[in-house]
């Protein structure tokens, strides 16, 4: 049955204030990070959190269906946490019948599959007529394993199932949403699917019930203020990290070793193979640049799977880099397992992300830690991961020409593209998934310690 996304919704009960010190105010802690700021996280005020991540498991590998950086997120936080004291399950659909009710990923860090609908992988699309199942599942499971302190879906379709077990759980709401359909639907590539009324009018509901909105960056903070009318006090933003202890700058000519580059200059493409992500524009920027400059001995590497229809997986890619003339120059690797992806980042001279649209953009954020610049698309949170003219540049239009030229741009100038490597593996370096978690503890802290969510200030900087 499909879920309903109308109707009146339960006022949020008052967080529990159970943090508060003798003047009301929360506890300050000392939280280890690499920003070394203090915590509104007091003892022990959030210790059991349920993470629920329906249409996506955070083992799934990233780069193909539907997995992403939402499932890099999940773990790396959850993992961050546990340093804290605090311990996470990470609810997610089972879809085979080989997925174990329960798996302990490490000490303090639960992966519980549901079943809702059938043991198959489905499609996002189809999962909102399972969301009932999911949530009764999560209900029987919840008595067995909880209680929680506080609930954080990710995407909508979580926060739909959020929003109902917080009635039974008596336990606050984090929501994040990792993509919002009507910003989607308001920079669609040619040929791909607007996001459907029924997802919107969700989103809408799920920005009325959370009791804190997590955005990654101050323009998705805007958006839920003007495209959902989220209510500013509930809104906080806390950018995402990079795995630093696997992200780094390491030796350029032992990762081409290891990939098979023997081209003078290397570009690589990292995602979804699907039109949001634009793999074509990157194909065709490599096919001008060659036209423009025949003698730039330059291969480009696209990693990733195919999403969606189909429309632009590998093969469709390769007809379209051999029409172009660059087919010897494309080389297409299946998606790298995360543990690999250093790997890759650190063969490319570059990085393009020309994606239609970004929550954030955590493939940049990957790359500039291995000191790659990164050239992508001047939208979402792309305009706060990457540096114009710093850690790499912002293209303003989907263009490949533009592309190219930014390419041609940093590629004739050796000394400036140095600069830039060492100025994104600082910029990166600053970003590990510790200074997120100590942020999302100040949140969850938060629901816990104060009674008065909705009168305090939005904040619009990360």
């Amino acid at each position: 049955m499909t879920p309903p996304v109308g109707g009146e919704l339960r006022p949020p009960r008052a967080p529990r204030n159970r943090s508060a010190g003798r003047d009301g105010e929360p506890r300050e802690v000392r939280v280890p990070g690499s920003n070394g700021q203090a915590s509104g996280f007091g003892d022990p005020a959030v210790r059991r959190v349920a993470v629920l991540s329906v249409h996506s498991s955070p083992l799934a590998p990233p780069g193909v269906g539907d997995s992403g950086g939402m499932n890099v997120y999940v773990r790396a936080v959850a993992r961050e946490l546990t340093r804290h004291g605090v311990a996470s399950d990470l609810y997610t659909r089972a879809a085979s019948p080989d997925d174990p009710p329960v798996v302990e990923l490490e000490p303090g860090v639960r992966l519980m599959h549901l079943q809702a609908g059938p043991l198959e992988p489905v499609p996002k699309q189809v999962l909102p007529r399972f969301l009932c199942a999911f949530l009764c599942s999560l209900v029987r499971s919840g008595e067995r394993y909880g209680p929680y302190d506080v609930l954080h879906s990710h995407y909508w379709l979580s926060g739909w199932v959020a929003r109902l077990a917080r009635e039974r759980w008596d336990a606050p709401v984090v929501h994040s949403f990792h993509t919002l359909g009507r910003v989607k639907n308001a920079t669609l590539a040619e040929g791909d699917r607007p996001e459907p009324p029924s997802r919107l009018a969700g989103e809408e509901r799920v920005v009325a019930m959370a009791d804190r909105l997590v955005a990654p960056t101050p323009t998705e903070a805007r958006e839920l203020v003007e495209l959902y009318a989220a209510a500013p006090g509930k809104v906080r933003i806390v950018a995402p990290g990079v795995d630093l202890s696997r992200f780094r700058p390491g030796d350029r000519e032992a990762a081409r070793a290891a990939l098979g580059v023997r081209a003078r200059y290397v570009l690589a493409f990292v995602g979804r193979l699907q039109p949001l992500k634009a793999p074509d524009v990157a194909v065709r920027a490599l096919a001008v640049l060659a036209r423009a400059c025949p003698d730039l001995d330059v291969e480009l590497l696209v990693a990733g799977g195919v999403s969606g229809d189909g429309g632009h997986d590998a093969p469709h890619l390769a007809r379209m880099a051999w029409g172009e003339g660059v087919g010897d120059r494309v080389r297409f690797l299946p998606p790298q397992p995360h543990d690999q992806l250093a790997t890759l980042f650190r063969a490319a001279d570059l990085v393009l992300v020309p994606s239609h649209s970004e929550s954030y953009g955590l493939v940049a954020l990957e790359a500039q830690a291995c000191g790659t610049p990164v050239i992508a698309a001047r939208v979402g949170g792309l305009v706060h991961a990457v540096g114009d003219g710093t850690t790499g540049l912002l293209v303003d239009r989907h263009d490949p020409a533009a592309y190219a030229a930014a390419v041609a741009a940093l590629l004739g100038n050796p000394r400036r593209l140095a600069a830039m490597e060492a100025a994104a593996a600082r910029f990166a370096g600053a970003h590990g998934w510790d200074r997120t978690a100590a942020r999302l503890l100040d949140v969850y802290g938060d629901l816990a310690g104060t009674t008065t969510p909705e009168l305090e200030a939005l904040e619009w900087t990360s």
